[in-house]
């Protein structure tokens, strides 16, 4: 009920917006992924190091973070995949970085997440997850918390629909930070699209008050990165899905009902993969080395 009136008390400004939007183009750096993004280097202060990796069998993005001018070059890794976690540890350690936070958007249903295997390799680095994901991790974050690496730090913003324990990472605000923001949202907002509703406690009317009070909210010129696109886009902003998404462009009724109607195969990695990533991807990290 809260985040319907959100939506409803922000309606008109985001009609004023649409009205008068321009389409936004993305930025040079998102035609090469895996490369340094030096224009939000720069933008930054010189300070945040990027990179956006792919795993093929998921279609699934990876995220890495990190503060390039303080001492420990710290780093975040947003939803690693285990079949990568061998590929992000090698590039971590070759770039120098200290992983401080392996972090998951949400209880993925298409791949299991590399987090405990990262956890094996890096010792010190800890989990992070939604308290409301009822996941294992060793922290839980909540709705305006703050995830800080060196002087670099990411805003926790709740995003559920897809599931119940959705949120996206978005960077924060003020000197030093990266501009144009970026948000990583996970399986709620993908690339002129949205993820599935039908399972794990979803819901079509919660995931779009969710985007709409929690993402469409941020400036138009926000990159958006989400954890998966399967046409081979990299990125888009704020202003584009404003614009172009064809199912959150709708009003809620049409969403709901588009929703309603996808008709998707039942997830082939679903039973495999959310009793793994509940537990963080290894029931004990500990005993699973030693064995």
């Amino acid at each position: 009920m809260r985040l319907s009136a959100t939506l409803q008390s922000a309606r008109p400004h985001l009609t004023g917006r649409l009205k008068n939007l321009a389409p936004v183009k993305l930025s040079p750096f998102c035609a090469q992924s895996s490369y340094y993004c030096r224009g939000l280097s720069s933008m930054a202060g010189g300070s945040l190091l990027f990179r956006q990796l792919f795993e093929k069998d998921s279609s699934t993005y990876t995220y890495l973070l990190a503060d390039m001018e303080h001492p420990d070059k710290p780093a975040v890794l947003v939803d690693p995949v285990d079949k990568t976690a061998d590929r992000d540890f090698n590039l971590i350690k070759e770039l120098g970085l200290k992983l401080i936070y392996a972090m998951n958007t949400h209880v993925h249903a298409d791949h299991v997440t590399g987090t405990g295997l990262l956890k094996i390799k890096m010792p010190g680095v800890k989990s992070v997850i939604s308290e409301a994901s009822k996941a294992k991790a060793d922290i839980f974050v909540n709705a305006g918390d703050k995830i800080h690496f060196g002087n670099l730090f990411l805003e926790v913003r709740p995003t559920p629909g897809h599931t119940q324990g959705c949120v996206t990472y978005v960077t924060g605000e003020g000197p030093g930070q990266p501009n144009p923001r970026m948000a990583f949202t996970g399986d709620a907002l993908l690339i002129r699209g949205c993820g599935r509703t039908d399972f794990q406690g979803g819901s079509a009317e919660q995931l779009y008050n969710s985007v709409h009070s929690q993402i469409f909210t941020l400036p138009n010129d926000t990159m958006l990165f989400p954890a998966h696109d399967y046409k081979g886009h990299t990125a888009t902003t704020v202003g584009e899905e404003l614009l172009y998404n064809p199912r959150l462009t709708k009003d809620v009724e049409t969403f709901k009902n588009i929703m309603d109607n996808l008709g998707l195969a039942y997830p082939k990695m679903i039973d495999v993969a959310v009793p793994a990533n509940m537990v963080c991807g290894i029931q004990d990290p500990v005993k699973s080395a030693v064995a």
